[in-house]
């Protein structure tokens, strides 16, 4: 199974978790790969801990490996422009370049997991599904959806892109990383990489909501678990924001122990990052 993790240095804890979970719930090889940039105050995804991730997934299975890529030159040649001043980093827009990249743009399928995705249970269902005729496979977003449509005003067709499923040939015939990038080049966005995959992708798989569940607390069906930002709005509006790596938080406010044994392995193996 093809995995990507796009992102800066911050993002390592993150990353570990998500990967120790894959680990433990899947028996196939994991063909992981992370992009990372070095531009302008971006502090990159190190090598070192590239290299630890790697040896780590390879101790379940030799097939398995971890390799980190430099998508900087791509990245510069094609900068998005509006929103390089965005809440988030630059990072967050590089799966948009994954056509770029030579490792990737040759593959059959990808899955993207953002860094505060912990996986619960085999994906293999998820990640084999029949991608025939389409660009890209997703789970609808819990708040968007409900604002953003682009196949009719009541049609939900917003995705959200912390769990996307892409068919690399089908993605590449039809341009769509192509069309997102240039996109986020002209024009601003909330949410600039989210809004332009959507905007980009004509072709679209919608997924049971088990396979990117972004409430805080997991369902018993949950396969992956996002840890997204939700909204609270008792005793007063607040975003909440809790990530797999703020072990008290998981345990206080979201009150979630069923990944312990994960959570207690990254205690263990964090100082290798």
């Amino acid at each position: 199974m093809n995995i990507l993790y796009c992102g800066d240095k911050g993002i390592s804890s993150g990353v570990l978790i998500s990967i120790l979970s894959l680990i433990k719930n899947n028996n196939e090889a994991l063909e992981i790969f992370i992009l990372t940039i070095k531009y302008e105050g971006v502090k990159p995804f190190e090598e070192k801990t590239a290299k630890f991730l790697d040896k780590l997934v390879k101790e379940k299975n030799a097939k398995s490996f971890v390799k980190l890529i430099d998508a900087t030159e791509v990245f510069v040649e094609n900068l998005p422009k509006k929103n390089m001043g965005s809440y988030f980093t630059p990072c967050s827009m590089l799966r948009l370049y994954a056509d770029k990249i030579p490792e990737i743009a040759k593959l059959d399928r990808i899955l993207y997991l953002d860094y505060d995705v912990v996986c619960r249970k085999d994906i293999s269902e998820f990640y084999h599904t029949d991608m025939e005729g389409i660009e890209a496979a997703g789970v609808l977003d819990i708040y968007g959806r409900r604002w953003y449509h682009y196949n009719g005003l009541f049609v939900q067709d917003y995705m959200n892109s912390g769990v996307m499923l892409f068919n690399m040939p089908e993605c590449i015939k039809t341009s769509m990383f192509e069309k997102a990038v240039a996109c986020c080049a002209k024009r601003w966005m909330m949410l600039a990489d989210q809004a332009a995959l959507n905007k980009s992708i004509k072709k679209r798989k919608l997924m049971p909501a088990k396979y990117n569940d972004q409430n805080e607390r997991p369902s018993e069906d949950t396969v992956l678990h996002h840890f997204s930002n939700n909204f609270k709005f008792w005793p007063y509006f607040r975003v909440q924001k809790v990530k797999p790596f703020e072990i008290d938080k998981i345990h206080t406010v979201l009150k979630i122990h069923e990944y312990d044994d994960i959570l207690e392995e990254y205690v263990r193996l964090k100082e290798n990052l």
